[in-house]
C-alpha cells in the first residue's frame, strides 16, 4: 500500500511530509530544503519552473514567473485585495470570463489560480515519490482556516 502524503501548500513556501512509525517526516527536496518556494514560472520554451528555480530566475522573468498566486483563489477579480496585489506585483492578474481573478503569462495565456497552484502540488508529489521511490496517489492538503467554500 502506498503512502499517503500531507501537503503544506503555503503562500509563500510548501512542504511536503509523511509519517515514518510514529512520526512526522517533512521530506527535504532536490535542493536539500524542507520548504520548497511556492513561486511558479513559465519560460518562453514552454517549460514550466517550479521553486527555487523559479524564484531564482524571476529577476529576469517577473511577468512570467508567479508567487502568492494562492490569495486568488476563489476571489473576484472586483475584490478589493485583488485590487490592491494588482498594484503590487510584476505579473498581470486579470478578470476572467466568469468574473475571477486570474494571472495572465506570456503575452495573452490566461490561468486559474488553481492551475498555478496545481504546479506547486505537482512539484510536492514529486518530492515525496523521489523519497519513497514509489508513486504516491493519496494526499491531504492543507488550506488555511479563514478559506471560504468557493477558495
Amino acid at each position: 500500500m502506498s503512502k499517503i502524503i500531507g501537503i503544506d501548500l503555503g503562500t509563500t513556501n510548501s512542504a511536503v511530509a509523511i509519517m515514518e512509525g510514529d512520526k512526522v517526516r517533512v521530506i527535504e527536496n532536490s535542493e536539500g530544503a524542507r520548504t520548497t518556494p511556492s513561486i511558479v514560472a513559465y519560460m518562453d520554451n514552454g517549460e514550466i519552473l517550479c521553486g527555487a528555480t523559479a524564484k531564482r530566475q524571476a529577476i529576469t522573468n517577473p511577468k512570467n514567473t508567479l508567487f502568492a498566486v494562492k490569495r486568488l483563489i476563489g476571489r473576484r477579480y472586483e475584490d478589493a485585495e485583488v485590487q490592491k496585489d494588482v498594484s503590487h506585483v510584476p505579473f498581470k492578474i486579470v478578470r476572467a470570463d466568469n468574473g475571477d481573478a486570474w494571472v495572465q503569462v506570456q503575452e495573452g495565456k490566461k490561468l486559474a489560480p488553481q492551475q498555478v497552484s496545481a504546479e506547486v502540488l505537482r512539484k510536492m508529489k514529486k518530492t515525496a515519490e523521489d523519497y519513497l521511490g514509489e508513486p504516491v496517489t493519496e494526499a491531504v492538503i492543507t488550506v488555511p482556516a479563514y478559506f471560504n467554500d468557493s477558495q
